[in-house]
């Protein structure tokens, strides 16, 4: 456990810490003359639906890019720009059929063609959800409705992608655009009124008013404001400024007492991407032992009350429950447990420990370091913290750290391997591959229903005993809303999508 002492001073500095860092038809449903005003601690690095991310910024592109298929807040996938869509028999070729009746903004006309143009700029774009689209060999307008896409091979979340980043539809009018990366030009249901907005502290939107899906939107005009941290971002919400954000779970009680609403839910998953599985920078990690001892390292259930007021669930596997993959028996696979840790250290050679260099990023409160700093030193782990500012995400992906803390969204069993797991994953920088592994992946994406469901399971349980991650926790994150506003949390996302907000009244 922490000693109280030692610790009364870091732990009392994170409580101020973190929160988590992924069709209509023509009728018009009651409309309202209200502004609908939403905080966040990021910005969008591009409006370029080439370069788009999702997850936390998800509301700044929902505003004024469509996507091929929308998701409702339980996870079910419904028509949007596509009205239906059907695979081949061995799920490799996707046929979509698409509205007829959407323009872009800038009054070009939506089409297969477009819909062809806009997925392959995605994925050779800097998105970092390009891999969404590795499996996409070639894309086919067969007319100006109908949109064949042939696949390398079956794809089980193929289709989700098509509801985020992945599908932003861009008029291909504006790819050629100066101000491409300032001021997006899409067929979504507002547009961006860029001279109210200042990139990187506010965003305002205005009504589309030729939107051809008037029943998603529920706001006249929209606000997105971004805070530089959660100090800010808390007196915001107390000041009645916002109708709704995410919030550090430290401050809900404040939040709660200026009258907002507590929409509770688990969306990821905290703890330390352990990247470097081969030892290339640092050799120490290369070997198992360590790995585990990592694992061992760290007192989950005290950095669960010290960070998150207790509001979680222990884990030490990146699955979440909602998966196939899950198994319950994994959540306590690594107790607390220094002397295993020193122990396992030693087999591997390493009974003076080593030094290992991780990155921290102003969005994250310094405290948490330092508690990670602490842990490791008390089993012998020598933490180097480098400062990496605004580059943290673009270091962590270009494998220039051999471990970081990490918040990550829980996702669908494919999604998660292939943003987490596979060799050309994003979050697999160094391309870390294990025959193994590459076996159970394959099982997963072309077996039988129950073919996948038990190799998941194995794959799971697998990558847990070769420690290919040290989570603590899965945090409890606190989406809160005004009396004025009610919203539907969304499956698979920490931010809730833009259509699921609604006037109270």
């Amino acid at each position: 456990m922490f000693r109280p002492k030692r610790m009364a001073a870091v732990v009392a500095a994170v409580a101020l810490s973190l929160t988590g860092c992924s069709a209509g038809g023509d009728s018009s449903s009651e409309q309202t003359s209200q502004t609908l005003t939403l905080g966040t601690l990021m910005a969008p690095k591009s409006f370029a639906a080439a370069d788009s991310d999702f997850a936390n910024v998800s509301p700044f592109y929902q505003a004024v890019y469509d996507t091929l298929l929308r998701m409702e807040p339980d996870g079910t996938l419904v028509p949007m720009l596509a009205t239906e869509w059907t695979y081949n028999e061995d799920k490799t070729v996707l046929t979509l059929k698409l509205r007829d009746d959407v323009k872009f903004t800038d009054d070009t006309a939506f089409s297969a063609d477009a819909a062809k143009q806009n997925l392959e700029r995605f994925k050779a774009g800097t998105s970092a959800d390009a891999q969404f689209l590795a499996a996409l060999q070639t894309a086919e307008a067969v007319d100006a409705t109908t949109l064949k896409l042939t696949l390398s091979a079956p794809d089980p979340a193929f289709l989700g992608y098509l509801s985020k980043d992945a599908s932003f539809m861009q008029s291909p009018a504006s790819f050629g655009n100066a101000d491409i990366a300032t001021n997006p030009v899409g067929s979504g249901p507002y547009v961006l009124d860029t001279a109210a907005t200042v990139t990187g502290t506010s965003y305002t939107y205005k009504s589309n008013p030729d939107y051809w899906a008037k029943d998603l939107r529920h706001y006249d005009n929209l606000v997105l404001n971004v805070y530089p941290e959660q100090t800010s971002l808390l007196s915001a919400v107390k000041s009645g400024t916002l109708n709704g954000s995410l919030i550090d779970i430290a401050m809900i009680q404040e939040a709660e007492a200026a009258g907002y609403k507590n929409n509770a839910f688990e969306g990821n998953w905290v703890g330390l991407m352990l990247f470097d599985r081969a030892g290339t920078t640092n050799p120490a990690l290369k070997d198992v032992r360590v790995r585990q001892a990592l694992n061992y390292s760290f007192d989950t259930k005290s950095l669960l009350d010290a960070v998150n007021q207790g509001r979680g669930t222990p884990t030490t596997q990146v699955f979440p429950p909602s998966s196939d993959a899950y198994d319950e028996s994994l959540d306590s696979r690594y107790p607390y447990d220094p002397a295993k840790a020193k122990a396992l250290l030693a087999e591997a050679g390493y009974a003076n420990g080593f030094n290992l260099q991780m990155p921290s990023t102003p969005l994250v409160n310094s405290s948490i370091f330092a508690l990670i700093t602490q842990q490791l030193k008390d089993v012998g782990v020598n933490v180097e913290t480098i400062d990496a500012g605004n580059n943290f995400i673009a270091d962590l992906l270009s494998a220039k750290y051999a471990a970081s803390y990490m918040i990550l969204e829980q996702q669908s069993d494919w999604q998660l391997i292939n943003m987490k797991i596979a060799p050309n994953s994003a979050w697999n920088p160094y391309k870390y591959a294990d025959p193994k592994v590459d076996e159970l992946v394959k099982k997963v994406n072309v077996g039988s229903e129950d073919e996948q469901k038990s190799a998941a399971k194995e794959l799971n349980k697998y990558i847990v005993e070769q420690a290919w991650f040290a989570p603590w926790y899965r945090p409890q994150n606190s989406f809160v809303t005004d009396a004025k506003t009610n919203v539907e949390l969304q499956t698979g996302n920490v931010y809730p999508y833009i259509w699921s907000f609604t006037p109270a009244s």
